[in-house]
Formats: structure tokens, C-alpha cells, sequence
């Protein structure tokens, strides 16, 4: 580890932040990790990472000022640190290290939960593996226990093959509205045998309900949206 790295839970301070602030601190995460060249990042390129087609979901469509507040916000929790670019242009990088507690395969797994939502062990280890290197599967689930552990990630769906994590940076009011859709969903999924009969396999079911989840979240930031939207 850097020198601006800490061990996993070692200071941190975190806690939820609207869904404006973990697209931008997500992308701080990743362009950090994956084009050092061009970081420390402008609002600029912030804006046009933020709403990138690939690597996000759901999809969002922020401006100079949605990215500015959202900066706001994330350098008053101690997330987020504004710094004097060239040419006086302000510039930002982030501080999830010290702020989430974890080291750089921790950062990498929570900056995918934030770009991409609810994923398997399996989808984190592919997707998160351009930021980290992670040796095996096995690795990434003991990463996802200790940030478990820690209170970062928390599981969506019951253990066992395709089992589904989330971050745990979701407000109260998103935290609560995607457990009990996730729960409902739970209690109809239907049988095995209604998949096709008894010998029907298990991946179809656990697609299902991934399917559902991504729905779910999308459904969360859309209403997360129109909130923001009202009460501007």
C-alpha cells in the first residue's frame, strides 16, 4: 500500500450519502485507479465520468451543477479533497482510504458497488479486476466478509451460489425501500419446479433475481431523482 492507503477499518469515517455523491465518489475511486495520468479530476471530467455509458448502472445524466453540490457535500463529510490544479483550475481527489476504512483491493470492490450497484462475488472479482488485481474468487469473498464486517457491504439475497452484495451507503430511505422491495420479491420468487421442473438449475433462478435487484436499484435512483427534483 501508498502512503495514503490504511489498513481495512482502520479510521473510518463514513456514512450515507445520496446517490448524486457516490457516482462522483465512485468515479474519483476509479479514475484514480485507472487513468493516474488525468487525476487528480476537474468538475469537467467528473461530469462526463459520472455519466459515461459503460461501467455504470443505473445510467444517469448529471451536470456542472449536479456534480458541484454533490462535491460539496462529499468534501464536508471528509470524502472528497479540493485541490489547486494547473492553470488555477480546481481540481479533486478523493480521500476513501482514510474515510472508508479500507486499503486499495477494499476501495476497488466499494467503487464498483458504487458505479455498478448489486453484484456477486463472481461479477465483482471480473469487474473490479481493472482497478485490483485479485489472485481468485476465494480472495474476493474473504475481502467481502471483512467488509461485511466492517458494515460497508451487506448481502441481498440469502448465502450460496450467486449470492448478491450491496454497499451499505444508502440513506435510510433508499436502505429501507430496497430491503423490503428485495424481501417481496424473495417471498414470490417462484419454485424451481415453475422454472421448469425439479432437475431445472439454480442460475436461472439466481439471474432472476439479480435482474430484479438491478430493476430495484434503478427504481430506487429514479425516485431518489424525482425527490431531488421536488424539493428543488
Amino acid at each position: 500500500m501508498n502512503g495514503s492507503e490504511t489498513t481495512a477499518g482502520e479510521g473510518a469515517k463514513w456514512k450515507p450519502i445520496g446517490r448524486n455523491e457516490r457516482r462522483v465518489l465512485g468515479v474519483l475511486v476509479e479514475k484514480a485507479k485507472t487513468t493516474p495520468d488525468q487525476y487528480p479530476l476537474t468538475i469537467s471530467s467528473l461530469v462526463a465520468g459520472s455519466n459515461q455509458k459503460s461501467n455504470r448502472s443505473p445510467q444517469m445524466q448529471l451536470d456542472d451543477e449536479d456534480v458541484t453540490i454533490a462535491l460539496d457535500n462529499l468534501k464536508g463529510v471528509g470524502a472528497v479533497r479540493e485541490i489547486q490544479g494547473s492553470g488555477r483550475v480546481n481540481k479533486y481527489r478523493h480521500a476513501a482510504y482514510e474515510w472508508l476504512g479500507v486499503d486499495a483491493a477494499g476501495a476497488a470492490v466499494m467503487a464498483e458497488l458504487l458505479l455498478r450497484g448489486p453484484q456477486t462475488a463472481g461479477e465483482l472479482r471480473a469487474r473490479a479486476a481493472r482497478m485490483h488485481d485479485f489472485a481468485d474468487l476465494d480472495g474476493m469473498v474473504t475481502l467481502i466478509d471483512q467488509l461485511r464486517t466492517a458494515g460497508l457491504v451487506q448481502a441481498l439475497s440469502p448465502p450460496g451460489r450467486g449470492q448478491i452484495f450491496a454497499h451499505s451507503l444508502y440513506p435510510p430511505d433508499e436502505q429501507q425501500y430496497l430491503g423490503e422491495k428485495v424481501s417481496s420479491s424473495a417471498e414470490t420468487e417462484p419454485s424451481r419446479e415453475h422454472l421448469g421442473g425439479g432437475n431445472a438449475p439454480d442460475n436461472r433462478s439466481e439471474h432472476d433475481l439479480r435482474e430484479r435487484v438491478t430493476r430495484l436499484e434503478t427504481e430506487v435512483e429514479e425516485l431518489k431523482r424525482r425527490l431531488d427534483q421536488l424539493t428543488s
